[in-house]
């Protein structure tokens, strides 16, 4: 499935599977297959189908009738409004969907772009499927993610698998922020303009190589998606260019903004 002489590939050890054997990351990256078997138990994907309940619409309703009769009744209620509203939006780019199941594509979830953050120990792993098999086959992408990912969900899939992650929220494209100098090296995905500035980043103190950094085009994980990657062992040093999409990092030392 993938071509060893690729170079994008960094480093790479030979992982075996039910079907043969795969190169990977040191263990690191899926890169377009399954690194090492991760069973995920059956989940229901209709876990989060009651996250309206619980509104609280009664105690609002008590509380408009408690008003005090005045001029300023009006305007009091438009305040409330506006605060339900504020804290419905919040909701909303919370949680898109549960950090575990398996969710069909244009039914469960929708097509676009999410991201998943505080997750620890590579505990969490999530899977883009073209069917529902469960075969290597039907695998499109997936990851075992530490800290944060971020993954694009195109219409053509018709599966996402989540396992042991943070719920899911969606990603405004135009979304702004205030870029880091520095970030955990173990952080996962960190969107360029966005978490973190562009620019060269030095990381010290990597061993065995379990470093592992990857500069992408966009969230899709696939190949094709990968500007440059590197499994490094002791000093790292890496420009991330304004037209990156995402730095990814895993296992390795801080990351300290250098120029």
């Amino acid at each position: 499935m993938i071509d060893p002489s690729d170079e994008r590939l960094p480093k790479a050890a030979a992982v075996t599977s039910g079907e043969g054997t795969v190169m990977g990351a040191k263990g690191k990256i899926a890169l377009g297959v399954v690194v090492s078997v991760v069973v995920i138990g059956a989940v229901s994907a209709n876990a989060g189908d009651d996250g309206d309940s619980g509104s609280g619409g009664n105690g609002k309703d008590s509380a408009a009738s408690a008003e005090p009769e005045s001029g300023t009744r009006s305007d009091t209620k438009a305040d409330a409004d506006t605060k339900k509203d504020a804290k419905a939006d919040k909701a909303e780019k919370k949680a898109a969907f549960q950090g575990d199941g398996d969710f069909e594509v244009g039914t469960d979830v929708k097509p676009g772009t999410y991201r998943t953050t505080g997750n620890t120990d590579s505990l969490c792993y999530w899977e883009r499927a073209k069917n529902a098999s469960g075969e290597m086959g039907s695998i499109l992408a997936n990851d075992n993610v530490s800290g944060t990912s971020y993954v694009t969900i195109p219409a053509g899939d018709k599966l996402f698998k989540s396992s042991g992650c943070k719920d899911w929220e969606a990603v405004d494209a135009k979304a702004t922020g205030t870029p880091a100098a520095s970030v955990k090296g173990n952080g996962g995905m960190h969107r360029v303009g966005v978490d973190i500035a562009p620019g060269t980043y030095r990381s010290t103190g990597n061993t065995d190589d379990l470093c592992y950094w990857e500069r992408t085009k966009d969230a899709s994980h696939s190949m094709e998606s990968i500007v440059a990657n590197n499994n490094v062992s002791g000093t790292a040093v890496v420009t991330v260019a304004a037209g990156d999409a995402y730095f990814k990092t895993t296992g390795c030392k801080d990351w300290k903004k250098t120029g």
